[in-house]
């Protein structure tokens, strides 16, 4: 499923126009980005939970030469997945 997909499901379920559908997911995504930004964390009931966790430094390897590489730390998007997801067939 593409983000297409999801404004064509709005506009079949509400009847709105194409593009205010297209404005209307774009703004979910878009609180969605500015609030995992700010450290903030996402939680849509029977749905599942957004947080950023800390990513520790790391070595890795090049795969072509085996030398060690360096990964500096950073930040990573989580998901856990609500029960009412977690029980899909």
């Amino acid at each position: 499923m593409i983000k297409l997909d999801i404004v064509n499901e709005v506009v079949n379920r509400t009847g709105i126009t194409k593009t205010k559908a297209e404005i209307a997911v774009e703004t979910v995504f878009d609180a969605m980005k500015r609030a995992l930004e700010n450290g903030d964390r996402i939680e849509l009931r029977g749905f599942g939970v957004f947080n950023v966790k800390p990513r520790k430094t790391g070595v890795g390897r090049n795969p072509r030469t085996g030398e060690e590489v360096s990964i500096p730390p950073g930040k990573a998007v989580r998901f856990k997945p609500g029960k009412e997801l977690q029980s899909l067939p």
